[in-house]
């Protein structure tokens, strides 16, 4: 199944900044017991199999051990409900791992999938500022962070050399918003908290 997909992305976890797995490839202990994070993704332009899934946004919430590499994620999969059925699923297929790619590398960490919906997802890019809401379960916005000394309008911080399935250079981000409540038993207020955003290429 041929497929290209262009866009942006932002995360967010409780680590603290900057988050250990991320500088590791996932090998180093996270800063608290559980790693949990969000991964939310806007398609600017994409083909899947024929399936024209542009201006489409899909989350991804994983709750991992603390060493992310030891697999056993726990997994709830997002798609945005303004896609129609063809659009759901090929951007189902892509982003579970299941039409390969990127994401086809992390799938053998997933020991559990919690569940897979179909609600509206809000993604929005704004400067420095990133920000999405999934449904009523998830609110995050973070933050791009700039050494104060070069003032609002200064160079963004980055990670460069990253082994990251979304692009191995991040930026470096805090989230100033990043709220859930009902992810399948979960709620939290990870505010403050480390974050990244990047552009993403993909094609397989």
């Amino acid at each position: 199944m041929p497929w290209n997909l262009t866009g942006t992305y932002l995360e967010t976890c409780n680590c603290d900044v900057v988050c250990p797995c991320t500088t590791s490839g996932l090998t180093a202990p996270a800063d608290h017991e559980r790693c949990q994070v969000t991964f939310a993704f806007h398609v600017d332009s994409g083909n899947v199999d024929d399936v024209d899934v542009s201006d489409r946004n899909v989350a991804i919430f994983v709750d991992g051990p603390q060493v992310m590499s030891e697999g056993g994620w726990q997994v709830a999969l997002y798609v945005d409900a303004s896609a129609d059925d063809a659009q759901a699923q090929a951007l189902g297929n892509v982003f579970s791992g299941q039409a390969g790619g990127p994401m086809a590398g992390l799938a053998p960490l997933i020991g559990e999938v919690l569940g897979v919906e179909r609600v509206p997802i809000d993604y929005r890019d704004d400067g420095r500022r990133h920000a999405v809401r999934v449904g009523d379960a998830i609110d995050i916005e973070i933050e791009d962070q700039v050494a104060p000394q070069f003032g609002e309008d200064g160079p963004v911080m980055h990670l460069t050399g990253l082994f990251h399935p979304v692009n191995s250079t991040l930026t470096v981000a805090r989230s100033t918003r990043a709220r859930a409540e009902g992810v399948y038993g979960r709620s939290f207020d990870f505010t403050g908290g480390n974050g990244h955003a990047a552009p993403f290429t993909w094609s397989d």
